[in-house]
């Protein structure tokens, strides 16, 4: 059996994500792969969705005209991009996410760069109230497809320990 699969049953096997608050060690790394390539039809689709109307994101003629000469992408995709990216390892046990702090856009992204993201466990304490939980605090860097930092913030997230949670059943 390989790694991140449980035995449910006999010849029957779940995909298993996520790490136990027990998993988690101050300043270790994991990086999120697959990449993700951002389209065009993506920035427009959540400028739409989140009703920005900045023009810097989706008109073409606006943005040749500003110092980044063609469209940006919203930066508020960007940050969502990347949690989504680490979610399969550092927030599937998460009950909740507790708040969010230091967001830094460092970079603009642009239609066609190719996000990858990593995160450093910044700090894990056992929660004083909920004993199956601990809270684990993050940092996520978002890097392009040249190595460069385009987005990093802080994440911190109230987290099952091994033995509850729902994913246990």
């Amino acid at each position: 059996m390989r790694d991140g699969v449980i035995e449910v049953a006999p010849g029957r096997f779940r995909e298993n994500y996520g790490r136990y608050y027990e998993e988690f060690e101050v300043g270790h790394i994991y990086e999120h792969r697959p990449g993700r390539t951002i389209s065009e039809a993506d920035n427009t689709w959540f400028t739409l969705l989140t009703m920005n109307t900045h023009p810097a994101h989706f008109d073409h003629e606006f943005a040749s005209k500003t110092e980044f000469g063609k469209p940006i992408v919203a930066s508020p995709l960007t940050v969502a991009i990347l949690v989504g990216m680490s979610v399969s390892d550092v927030s599937q046990k998460a009950l909740a996410n507790l708040g969010w702090k230091e967001i830094k856009m460092t970079k603009p992204v642009f239609h066609g760069d190719t996000l990858y993201a990593e995160t450093e466990v910044i700090e894990k304490r056992e929660s004083a109230k909920r004993l199956q939980q601990g809270i684990v605090t993050i940092k996520t860097i978002g890097k392009n497809q040249h190595g460069e930092i385009v987005c990093e913030f802080l994440r911190t997230m109230l987290i099952w320990k091994r033995g509850f949670g729902p994913s246990e059943s």
